[in-house]
This record gives C-alpha cells, structure tokens and sequence, in this order.
C-alpha cells in the first residue's frame, strides 16, 4: 500500500508544479505585457518629472485613449510650467478636441506671460474645430497683432469710397491692426465684421466732412473718428491702431449728379410742355367742332324760314297786304 501511495503522491506533486509553473507563465506573461505597455511611458514620465500613476494608464487603455499622446503631451506641458492632469487631457480628447494644440497654445501662453486658462484653451480648440483657425493661431494672434486690409483683398475692390458734402469722391485703403481677444474669442465677431465697420466708420467720416480737402489735409481725422466709435466691441479681436494708407480724389459726383437733374428736369418740362400742347390741340379741334356744329344749326334754321312762310301762307297768316306799310 505504501508503493502506490508514493506514486500517488509524486503524480499529484508534478501536477501542482506544472499547474504553478502556468501560473507562472501566465503572471510573467502579464507582467511583460504590462511592462511593454506601460513601463516606458511611466519611466519616461518619471523622469521627466511629469509622473504618472499605473491606475491611470490603465483607465487610459480602458477609455480607447492613445496614453503615448496623452502623457507625452503632459510631459511637454509639464515641462514648460503648466500643470495639466491626465484626466483633463483625455477629456478634452473623448470630446474631440485636439490635445496637442491645446498644451501648444498653453505653453505659448505662459512663455508671452498671457494668462489663458485651460478651460478656455479647450473651448477655444472646440469652437474652431472645423475651421481654417485653431486655438495656437488664436495665440500667436494675441502675441503677434495681425494687420487686416480694409477692404479686403479678397472683395476685389482696392479702395473705400466716400464721397464729401461738396460732391468730391475720396478713395480711401486702411490697415487696421488687431490682436486676439482671448477673453471674448468663442462667440465673438470675426474679421469681416471689423473690416465692415471700418469701412462704415469711414464712409460716414468722409460724408461728414464739409470739403474733400479737410480729409486730404488730415486724414489722420479719419482714424481718430473711427477709432472713437468702439469698433471692436463683441468680437474676437481688439483693435490696436487704425492707420489710412492711401487716400486718393475721385470724381465730382455732385457736379454729375447736378447734371443729370438738369437734364432729368429738362425732360419733365418737355413732357408738360408737350402736355399743354397737346390739350391746346385738343381744345382748338374741339373748339372747331363745335364752331361746325353751330354752323349747321345756323343752315338747319336757314332752311326752316322757307318752310315757315310756306306755312303761314297756308294758313292766312301771312298775305300779300300784310306787306303794305299800315295794310290791313
């Protein structure tokens, strides 16, 4: 009995060793696996003095998050002195926003000491998703002022016209400069509008002024009255400076416009004259109608007189000796 308990046990015993080295296996396995995975992102951050905990690579992988992108972008904020969180990044990316442009924009930021939170770099990020903006243009705007042409190129016109109280036309270019308004830029106007009320401010200056020599003589007056009426206000952009680059004499469209009011005048007149004419002619027709007609009312009692006397004679009204002076 004892021989086949031996045996017993040595086969039990070598179960237990190849059931605890699969175990084994598969722990190493895992671990390898864990360590491919995770272990160069969490040295890499931990080094970099942006660390990192396992439990959130783990969520990361979990979420369908890239945790490279993630954490390397932690890394480079870090780094520069912005302090972001792993959880704010991957929320920002499961909302589909961009999270390299917002830790670049960031960092801009803080090294142009501009203070722009992360909330608003996301929203920012968000609102120009899109669109030929993003949020690190938004950015280099507010450190670097941009110069917009009024009118814009793209319109195909070179020139603003106004036109003076004496009649003179004035062509007029501006350059406005502005930088971003990080503040009021989600949700704020674009350069159209501030090109589109340049261009107003600038009409209406010119169409105040009394000749087209006071703006020739300082058109720096044109800027000023511009500049006064607050512009930039409910968009994404502050004004700088307004400066009018070419101002130029166009034609006199008054004179023109006197002109073709004469001649416009001249033709009414003609119209009621030819009018009254045409009423005079209708009178005189009318006039020699009726002259006929009274002429025919003349032959027609012409030719009752005969008639008349005829009758009478009939009836010994009439005789000869009625003829006699003081006849009976």
């Amino acid at each position: 009995m004892i021989i086949p308990t031996l045996a017993l046990a040595d086969k039990l015993s070598g179960q237990l060793q190849l059931a605890l080295f699969g175990i084994g296996a598969i722990v190493l396995f895992v671990f390898a696996a864990f360590v491919i995975n995770f272990g160069l992102i969490y040295i890499r951050a931990l080094f970099s003095g942006a660390k990192v905990t396992f439990t959130e690579l783990i969520a990361l992988r979990l979420r369908r998050i890239p945790v490279g992108l993630i954490v390397d972008n932690r890394i480079a904020a870090v780094r520069s002195g912005v302090l972001i969180s792993i959880d704010e990044l991957s929320t920002h990316h499961l909302a589909g926003g961009s999270v390299a442009m917002v830790v670049l924009a960031l960092i801009a930021a803080k090294k142009a000491s501009i203070n722009l939170i992360f909330d608003r770099a996301c929203a920012i990020d968000l609102a120009t998703k899109g669109t030929d903006k993003s949020v690190i243009e938004a950015v280099r705007t507010s450190i670097n002022p941009l110069v917009i042409s009024c009118p814009a190129r793209a319109s195909g016109r070179v020139t603003i016209d106004g036109v003076a109280k004496d009649g003179i036309v004035i062509k007029a270019r501006a350059l406005v400069t502005v930088r971003t308004n990080l503040d009021r830029f989600v949700g704020g106007a674009t350069e159209e509008t501030i090109i589109a009320r340049v261009g107003e401010g600038i009409v209406s200056t010119i169409g105040s002024s009394a000749t087209y020599k006071e703006v020739l003589e300082n058109p720096n007056r044109i800027s000023q009255t511009v500049l006064d009426k607050a512009l930039d206000a409910n968009t994404a952009f502050e004004i700088l400076s307004l400066d009018i680059a070419d101002v130029n004499v166009g034609e006199n469209v008054g004179a023109k416009l006197q002109a073709e009011q004469a001649e416009t005048n001249k033709l009414i007149a003609q119209a009621h004259a030819e009018i009254r004419r045409a009423a005079a002619v209708a009178v005189e027709q009318e006039m020699t109608a009726r002259v006929a007609e009274m002429r025919a009312r003349v032959v027609e009692a012409e030719a009752q007189v005969p008639l008349g006397m005829v009758a009478a004679f009939r009836s010994g009204h009439l005789g000869l000796r009625d003829r006699r002076p003081g006849g009976r």
